[in-house]
């Protein structure tokens, strides 16, 4: 794990809220020159806690307002069905994000979709691609009170600028 100074924290901040923030700006914003507020930039890129940079599009804009949170529940487990279950899943658009869980359930699948017709065509595509019996259970989003990406880095989170 790296270490991270309150500038760095900072920064993350920052970048986290205005991912298209100039340098000059971000640097007056964390008390810095430029050369310097760009090496740490670099270095948090380097050592991997800046892993990319992304636009945020509205799902509705692009047709696809319908948001699902899929259970699977598989009726046996070992590390080739997961391996076999996450190669299946990987592969499919409509998944924003799959994750592997311990509880009374194995996978948490997201999915973004159209409308209910292909919400039905992707769930029997995902029961039919996986390597054994599965049972879903299925929630769909009446409406998101909050949603976001950004991670919590210990320093004083920033309000976003209005532009």
């Amino acid at each position: 794990m790296i270490e991270l100074d309150r500038i760095d924290r900072k920064i993350l901040d920052i970048l986290q809220a205005e991912g298209r923030i100039s340098n000059t700006e971000l640097a007056q914003r964390v008390g810095l020159s430029m050369s310097p507020c760009s090496e740490r930039v670099r270095r948090l890129e380097r050592n991997g806690v800046i892993t990319g940079y992304h636009a945020r599009l509205d799902p509705e804009a692009l047709g696809q307002p319908l948001l699902v949170f899929v259970e699977i529940t598989l009726s046996s487990k070992s590390a080739d069905v997961f391996d076999k279950v996450r190669n299946e899943l990987m592969l499919m658009p409509e998944v924003q994000e799959c994750h592997l869980v311990s509880g009374s359930f194995d996978y948490l699948v997201k999915a973004r979709l159209a409308g209910m017709d292909e919400y039905r065509n992707l769930l029997g595509a995902m029961l039919k691609k996986l390597p054994v019996p599965a049972q879903s259970q299925s929630y769909v989003v009446m409406e998101s009170v909050k949603e976001g990406v950004a991670l919590r880095t210990g320093g004083a989170a920033p309000v976003a600028r209005r532009r």
